[in-house]
């Protein structure tokens, strides 16, 4: 593995990860879906942390399968770097037969702001990174826009702000793979109040402000990380044409 910067390793450990899963996810088939999801998150975070541990030494990690007491760790929350990574996000996806929706997440945390990242999608061969930020395509001239919202608990206010904005709702698996969505054109927005953690979004939002699309909280505040209570429950990412409708409508339904 080749490190240049912190783009490029965001974006090989990712990549990495994910073939990982692929051929474990090809191995072990789906006849045991609990087993092949934890098996997944086990193995991708131990391959993540022992990378990070030999590439990065002095940098610190928050990734959803530490223990309590690793997330704890005061030493992050006084560190300058800080890598928030997402082993296996869309565990249930990943478990599925079939389905494209999970993801692996890999962001870098400096100071205060998101400075590097990488969403790989191993289902869908691609990975979305800071190293060459995607362009997402204009929509359509006229078309209704379309929303990414959770599969299994899409937010009910979601339903009605798609009324307000005349916009379709569009089920998608992962965090990852909504946002990702977003910056392939696939959807013009993902909304969610569910309650997530850090490492649902650091990545794919790291990908989404370099390539210039809006991300921010529900209510327009911006998003911050390598907080010490790690949940960050809710998030807008839109293209920059529509989030001014969207922040607009949220603001209306909850007066």
């Amino acid at each position: 593995m080749t490190v240049r910067d912190d783009h490029t390793l965001a974006a090989e450990l990712a990549t990495t990860a994910g073939e990982k899963l692929a051929a474990l996810r090809a191995e072990r088939g789906f006849g045991d879906p609990s087993e092949l999801r934890k098996e997944g998150d086990a193995a991708s975070h131990v391959f993540l942390m022992e990378a990070l541990s030999r590439l990065r030494p002095d940098d610190s990690v928050l990734s959803e399968e530490a223990t309590s007491e690793e997330r704890l760790d005061p030493r992050r929350l006084r560190a300058e770097r800080v890598w928030i990574v997402d082993p296996l996000d869309g565990t249930r996806e990943f478990a599925e037969e079939g389905r494209t929706d999970w993801a692996v997440h890999v962001a870098l945390w400096e100071r205060g702001t998101l400075t590097a990242g990488a969403v790989a999608l191993p289902a869908q061969g691609r990975t979305l990174s800071t190293l060459e930020p995607p362009v997402p395509p204009a929509p359509e001239a006229g078309a209704r826009p379309r929303i990414a919202v959770s599969r299994t608990r899409p937010p009910e206010f979601v339903r009605e702000l798609a009324r307000l904005a005349a916009a379709d709702l569009v089920p998608i698996g992962s965090a990852g793979a909504k946002i990702s969505a977003v910056l392939t054109g696939q959807v013009e927005a993902y909304v969610h109040a569910g309650g997530q953690y850090e490492w649902d979004s650091a990545a794919p939002v790291a990908v989404a402000l370099a390539s210039g699309v809006h991300a921010s909280r529900v209510d327009g505040s911006p998003l911050i990380y390598n907080q010490p209570d790690p949940s960050l429950p809710d998030i807008l990412v839109s293209l920059p044409g529509l989030a001014p409708t969207l922040l607009a409508g949220i603001r209306d339904l909850h007066r």
